[in-house]
């Protein structure tokens, strides 16, 4: 009994020291150190590394885990539950229960009484004694206290589940349980290559813009320069001169925004990839390979496979879990069968000192006679559960779970048209897209060459200031339609590879 009882206080004390370790766990950040050196990334680089620093798809990765867990917790409901308990209890009140002694039997004997005339006689041989019952006394019923003051108790018990139609089935939907979990991280991986894809080439398409900018603010400081000089020898007008100083000024302008809007791209292409921002990066695409890509991309794919959609599989799985909660529902109809067993001690004594003597069978007093005060007590089964009737409640709740895969069932119909119009959509808009990409490069060529044209008029004396000033404000808004136009290629490249599933395929 004394080891029993110590072996329950060391599951008490180990209990309490995991709880300990658990909550003096540190929790890690994961934060990458950055680094003074430039970091070269190609946009495949790029996704490969948020796809594992991300923090928003590192917390999802978190939830497989937890499925993970989720499914030993409903796995260990059909392992031994085996639970230890110990309590002492001081009666410092005992409770009484009225007792009427009266109805467990007569009154006592009379006529019992022996004399010494009655025992001359008795030698003789004749009967002395003829006792006779007679009637009980009616004392009412009389309050007793049973159980002493002092009483303790330790005991282990254990159950065995022996069949559970509903465990069996929530194994199953565990197990499916997890794969929608994997399926929900991929999702999430996904969204993360959309989001680095886009502020990728927003960061590339920016810095090409910018070093165009750059190029025509040295091209017009050289006109400016030439002019300047010109004027200084009487051939043209001030005039001429304050015109150009007023486009050189606003081109400065332009290039210090474009140079903020490359900053603030790089910054959100650092934030997508969960990199730290001051970890400066060196992109190592070009935008001519991501156009031919583009260019390829378009084109009739009859044979599309509506698994290749991650919400399609994700409705798929959402659809074996509503077939398995029909079915566990219905399981609730069937019988459960438990082992049980027991064993323990328990024990009582008027002084709580000698409670914690713990004395055996083998105990004596100082009379010799046993004071055992603790006792011994074991038991083992098998528990039945049958359902009779529980009011319908069971009938109910399976008309809910079918209507429940029923809508899961029409969310196909759903899904599959809204998948044929992104198709459809991001098909249409990629073209048009390159069209526009088409015409605007024409544009930018015509443009370049109207600006080229006009200064070398104005040079020789045959053209105007104004003509120039005139050409070079259409090149630099040619240059940005162009710009704008490769930016929304690339984000209908984008958008038309995850329309058709092919944006990110997991190796799961």
């Amino acid at each position: 009994m004394k080891n029993m009882l110590r072996f329950l206080l060391l599951l008490a004390v180990l209990g309490f020291l995991g709880l300990h370790q658990l909550l003096a766990q540190t929790p890690s950040t994961g934060q990458t150190v950055a680094s003074a050196t430039p970091m070269p990334l190609t946009l495949q680089q790029a996704i490969d590394y948020a796809l594992q620093n991300k923090s928003t798809l590192q917390s999802t990765r978190l939830n497989e885990q937890v499925a993970k867990a989720r499914v030993g917790e409903i796995r260990s409901q059909g392992l031994p539950q085996i639970n230890g308990n110990a309590a002492i209890t001081d009666n410092f009140k005992l409770q009484k229960s009225l007792v009427d002694f009266s109805r467990f039997g007569g009154a006592p004997l009379s006529g019992t009484t022996l004399t010494q005339e009655d025992i001359v006689k008795a030698q003789s041989g004749p009967v002395v004694l003829q006792p006779k019952y007679g009637e009980a006394p009616q004392t009412g019923p009389t309050p007793l206290a049973f159980g002493l003051q002092y009483a303790g108790n330790a005991a282990i018990s254990a159950s065995q589940l022996l069949f559970d139609g509903s465990y069996l089935l929530g194994l199953k939907a565990a197990s499916v349980y997890e794969k929608l979990s994997v399926k929900q991280t991929k999702q999430s991986e996904i969204d993360v290559v959309e989001q680095v894809s886009k502020a990728y080439y927003s960061t590339l398409v920016a810095r090409e813009r910018l070093k165009l900018l750059a190029r025509n603010v040295t091209r017009l400081d050289t006109l400016l320069y030439q002019t300047t000089q010109t004027y200084k020898e009487g051939f043209v007008e001030k005039l001429d001169v304050q015109r150009l100083q007023v486009q050189a000024n606003n081109l400065k302008i332009e290039q210090q925004k474009a140079q903020r809007l490359v900053d603030l791209s790089v910054d959100l292409l650092r934030f997508q990839m969960g990199l730290d921002q001051r970890q400066p990066i060196l992109l190592a695409d070009s935008l001519g390979a991501a156009i031919t890509e583009a260019q390829t991309s378009v084109q009739t794919t009859d044979n599309f496979n509506y698994s290749n959609r991650i919400e399609y599989s994700l409705l798929e799985t959402q659809r074996d879990l509503a077939v398995l909660d029909v079915r566990n529902r219905r399981s609730g109809y069937l019988p459960k069968l438990n082992l049980v067993a027991a064993y323990g001690v328990t024990g009582s004594d008027p002084r709580f000192s000698g409670l914690m003597e713990f004395r055996g069978p083998d105990s004596r007093n100082s009379a010799g006679y046993i004071n055992q005060n603790w006792f011994g007590f074991g038991n083992v089964g098998v528990q039945l559960q049958v359902p009779v009737f529980d009011g319908f409640r069971k009938k109910y709740s399976i008309q809910q779970a079918k209507l429940a895969l029923e809508q899961v069932n029409k969310g196909f119909t759903t899904l599959q048209q809204s998948v044929d119009l992104q198709r459809q959509q991001g098909e249409t808009t990629l073209q048009n897209s390159l069209d526009v990409l088409n015409n605007q490069k024409a544009n930018l060529d015509l443009a370049t060459e109207v600006a080229r044209v006009s200064k070398i008029k104005f040079q020789e004396g045959v053209g105007s200031n104004l003509e120039v000033i005139t050409a070079e404000t259409d090149l630099r808004q040619a240059q940005t339609n162009y710009y704008a136009a490769l930016y929304d290629v690339l984000v209908a490249k984008v958008d038309y590879a995850k329309a058709n599933g092919t944006l990110y395929q997991a190796q799961k």
